[in-house]
């Protein structure tokens, strides 16, 4: 395809999902919108298949998504990480929660390999997926192999809509909080030495930034091949994010400003809709009742765990669903949902701020602890007992 008219493509369906979120008032998330454009276009042959990748923003985004990994670290401060310490355990509960639905129930659908193949794609991303394959194809399992990757591909139409409801219901609560005077206005920061950074000026323009970026990007990946990849690079590249905010060697939100960012963005969304290109109609037919059972299931053990364990450390049902569904998609999903939400329930723009900085950081810090982190230490675990 051309590649300009598959950008321009792209963008389109960009543009009328955004216009329906709107029109919606957020009820309708555009990432849901988007997905759904994009799977009926493939199913139907009215997208061809390399639609995507004629745009060239697949191969931009698996340049640049280390780079808005590393942004999201310095969105968040060191302090504001000690303070999720009740995000962490509610979204680590709600991977566990996954895992026991899922093998005490659906077991008794398809087999213990489909089980452990629904374990690692609900509750993580490609890394997840790509242990599960692994392990399946070299016991000879094809269709286990392939049983992630149609999960992967139509999670997003379960967590976005799902999530844009429950983050709604919780922006409502948090506004009602806000005019009753129980939640305090977000106070702007100083310009201090907080928010400055220590680079010469050559390096705080738009290609200074993406060059200190990239290297960061670079020693991640780095940091990751000597540990045999024990360290996921982006976990890394999370975590020097943090730290060069910390030492101010990057200003808070490293990337807000520069002129690539919203280009960066964009594309980084686009790799959510890539694995949509390759379902066909006879892959939903020949596993429809495994994955309606997983989707289910893995669901139900989702909201059942991160409830219990949210109420325990204080958070409201809602929050803590939002924080356990974060593992059906993960990050960019967790930063576009929780602005929508709070775009879509604030009437002021103190409304909007104050809604978003509760909402916003444990959703971050949530998809990171459920698809980074805990779902591929449980799949790496549990993928090894695939045909035994």
């Amino acid at each position: 395809m051309n590649p300009v008219l598959a950008f321009t493509v792209i963008m389109a369906i960009w543009t009328v999902s955004d216009f329906l979120s709107k029109m919606s008032k957020g009820l309708v998330s555009s990432l849901f919108v988007a997905s759904l454009i994009f799977l009926v276009g493939f199913l139907s042959g009215l997208f061809p298949p390399d639609l995507l990748t004629s745009s060239s923003l697949l191969a931009f985004a698996g340049v640049v998504v280390g780079f808005v990994i590393v942004h999201l670290g310095t969105v968040i401060s060191i302090d504001d990480f000690i303070k999720q310490w009740r995000t962490v355990l509610t979204g680590i509960g709600a991977v566990f929660g996954v895992a026991a639905a899922l093998f005490f129930v659906g077991s008794f659908f398809k087999g213990s390999d489909y089980v452990i193949a629904a374990i690692g794609a609900i509750s993580g991303a490609t890394v997840s997926v790509v242990i599960i394959q692994e392990a399946a194809l070299a016991v000879g399992l094809a269709t286990v192999a392939v049983f992630p990757v149609l999960i992967a591909s139509l999670q997003g139409l379960v967590g976005f809509p799902l999530t844009s409801i429950i983050l709604r219901k919780e922006a409502l609560r948090l506004r009602d909080e806000y005019r009753a005077g129980k939640l305090a206005p977000v106070q702007e920061a100083e310009v201090g030495a907080e928010t400055k950074s220590r680079l010469p000026a050559a390096f705080q323009s738009t290609v200074g930034t993406l060059f200190v970026v990239g290297i960061t990007v670079l020693v991640a990946r780095f940091i990751s091949d000597i540990t045999n990849g024990n360290l996921n690079t982006f976990v890394v590249a999370l975590i020097l994010g943090v730290l060069l905010r910390w030492a101010r060697i990057f200003k808070p939100s490293v990337l807000s400003g520069i002129d690539a960012y919203g280009l960066m963005l964009t594309a980084v969304l686009i790799l959510v809709f890539g694995p949509l290109a390759t379902v066909t109609l006879d892959d939903l037919r020949a596993l429809a009742l495994p994955l309606a059972v997983a989707f289910v299931v893995g669901v139900s053990g989702i909201v059942a765990a991160s409830v219990l364990v949210g109420k325990l450390l204080g958070f409201s049902a809602a929050m803590s669903v939002g924080i356990g569904l974060t593992a059906l998609y993960g990050f960019p999903g967790t930063l576009l949902l929780s602005q929508e939400a709070a775009k879509a329930v604030g009437e002021t723009e103190e409304e909007v701020k104050a809604i978003e900085a509760e909402i916003l950081p444990r959703m971050v810090v949530a998809g990171f602890a459920t698809v980074t982190i805990t779902s591929v230490i449980v799949t790496g675990i549990i993928a090894a007992r695939i045909g035994g």
